[in-house]
């Protein structure tokens, strides 16, 4: 079996480690100087890439392969 190499951007890396550290979207806003709605789209571009469809699931995927 071989690993899948998972591309994030700097930026989903930096909300996906927020959201693993538990902030909330506006949290998350406001530390990133960006918007919310900016915020959910980059969790929805995480969700794909990671094929996940929580936020949960999305943080303990990004620790247990080291993306975050």
């Amino acid at each position: 079996m071989y690993a899948l190499k998972i591309k994030l951007t700097n930026r989903e890396r930096e909300v996906l480690c927020l959201v693993a550290s538990g902030h909330t979207d506006h949290h998350i806003a406001e530390t990133l100087t960006i918007i919310p709605r900016t915020v959910n789209r980059h969790m929805g571009n995480i969700f794909l890439k990671l094929d996940v469809s929580s936020r949960a699931a999305a943080a303990v995927h990004g620790v247990r392969r080291g993306l975050i």
